[in-house]
């Protein structure tokens, strides 16, 4: 199993900055990973994403403000927030996506698409 460990969350005003790490091992080869979070009350939402071979995803509320990188060698990903609100506020959580052979007893000949999820870091963000 991949194992994700997440650190930087915080208390900062709005306007401040904060940058989130993500850490994944585990011996798997890891397709993608991402930055997703969640509030008290609502679902979960993309935040941004970033593949192995660099293409980046985000939402259009942290566009211009959010930078989402990656070292594919340490399988490590970062979140730089900047300009932050207190709409931001909520629990962020690292993702990972990898492919199996095999799921839920079932052998996928091409593959199976897992994500992985870290345990989230709390971000509060004040007026």
């Amino acid at each position: 199993q991949v194992q994700l460990v997440e650190s930087g969350g915080g208390l900062v005003q709005a306007g401040e900055s904060l940058r989130l790490s993500c850490v994944a091992s585990g011996g798997y080869r890891i397709n993608d990973m991402g930055w997703y979070r969640q509030a008290p009350g609502k679902e979960r939402e993309l935040v941004a994403t970033i593949t192995r071979e660099g293409d980046t995803t985000y939402a259009d509320s942290v566009k211009g403000r959010f930078t989402i990188s990656g070292d594919v060698v340490k399988d490590t990903v970062y979140l730089q927030m900047n300009s932050l609100t207190p709409e931001d506020t909520s629990v962020y959580s690292c993702n990972a996506g990898v492919t199996l052979s095999y799921y839920g007893g079932k052998y996928y000949p091409e593959g199976y698409e897992y994500h992985y999820w870290g345990q989230g870091t709390q971000v509060t963000v004040s007026s």
